[in-house]
């Protein structure tokens, strides 16, 4: 084999269309483009308009509400915090934060803080310093001979 030799398998690729060379070739005149008007032209086309009928995204109602100061928690359950424990990431002896949980791979950004679950058991007593935790977390923590403190977030007053 020789590079001379080299060819691309039969039907591979086809010669591209040559538009507007007369009517002879199946696409002279208009080019395939149909008549006149906004869509014969280049570069503009009305997305979504259906020929002055209501489009369907006006037609159909509006739904939901975005609340603009709504809070965005790491939610984590007390048994994935045990397995962090167990598996040596997070430091009982030290207090936890939201920092050490990112560096135990417990959360993957820091958001608005984290929200602390009662899913699951927890063994292992630990000093939390977090925005939030369920009655039933704070109970359980507590239980295991640990403690939660709240940091409260200051609202702007004016």
């Amino acid at each position: 084999m020789k590079l001379n030799d080299i060819r691309d398998n039969p039907g591979s690729s086809k010669d591209r269309m040559r538009v507007g060379r007369g009517i002879g070739s199946g696409k002279g005149k208009q080019s395939g483009r149909g008549g006149k008007g906004q869509t014969a032209r280049s570069g503009v086309r009305i997305k979504g308009f259906e020929g002055g009928q209501m489009p369907l995204h006006r037609r159909l109602p509006k739904r939901g509400f975005n609340a603009p100061f709504s809070t965005d928690y790491n939610e984590v359950n007390l048994g994935r915090l045990q397995q962090a424990v167990d598996a040596g990431k997070l430091d009982a002896a030290q207090a936890v934060t939201i920092e050490s949980l990112i560096a135990a791979g417990v959360c993957s950004k820091v958001r608005d803080g984290v929200k602390i679950l009662g899913n699951g058991e927890l063994s292992a007593k630990l000093n939390l310093e977090v925005a939030a935790a369920s009655k039933s977390a704070v109970a359980a923590i507590e239980k295991a001979g640990g403690s939660v403190k709240l940091l409260v977030a200051v609202a702007a007053e004016g």
